[in-house]
């Protein structure tokens, strides 16, 4: 089992740090030539949304991985990653992938201020730490959605088919749960062992 991390820009260092500890291979997408390492999953960090965007489309990459998010590749994606997916972004007009049928609220905690840290339910895994830095939130989701994560009442996780999102950053914490459940994922839908 091999792991992508989109390594153009935002915190993709602290994701690699927590699949060192989990003891999964990866390999970083700079470029459209990344694309062809062989992997089974690809996580997209958080970071700036709209830099992420303008760049996975300026180095090539943009159409190939929104092609292999819909051909079923497992794919985690926090923060920024999550706007990377959403079908519709609330207060922006832009679109990036549109693979994930939610709608989502960019900076929907304000700006620095609104950056926090919590523990909070999320399902299946029992309370999980949760750091937010001008962070997003889900406003809708389609059927098929299914919800994992809430806080304050507010969409923060969720789970579409290959595809885990979230608002927070899973990788700022020492908990390795929702990692391992990413793991999971691709050993499911690869029959590959981590």
């Amino acid at each position: 089992m091999v792991v992508a991390v989109l390594a153009v820009q935002g915190a993709f260092a602290e994701h690699e740090r927590m699949l060192d500890k989990l003891g999964i291979p990866y390999v970083e997408l700079r470029k459209k030539e990344d694309l062809q390492k062989g992997y089974d999953g690809i996580i997209l960090p958080g970071g700036e949304s709209t830099v992420q965007g303008k760049l996975l489309l300026e180095l090539g990459m943009y159409d190939a991985i929104k092609q292999q998010i819909k051909a079923g590749m497992p794919v985690l994606a926090t923060c920024a990653g999550l706007i990377l997916l959403a079908d519709f972004i609330e207060n922006d007009d832009r679109e990036y992938f549109k693979t994930l049928p939610v709608t989502v609220k960019r900076n929907a905690y304000g700006r620095q201020l609104g950056s926090f840290h919590t523990e909070q339910e999320f399902k299946g895994l029992g309370n999980i730490p949760m750091t937010f830095i001008r962070a997003p939130y889900i406003t809708e989701v389609s059927e098929g959605v299914e919800v994992l994560a809430k806080v304050d009442g507010n969409i923060v996780a969720v789970r579409y088919q290959n595809q885990l999102a979230m608002a927070f950053h899973p990788e700022l914490d020492e908990d390795e749960r929702i990692h391992k459940c990413f793991v999971q994922m691709i050993t499911e839908a690869s029959g590959t062992r981590p």
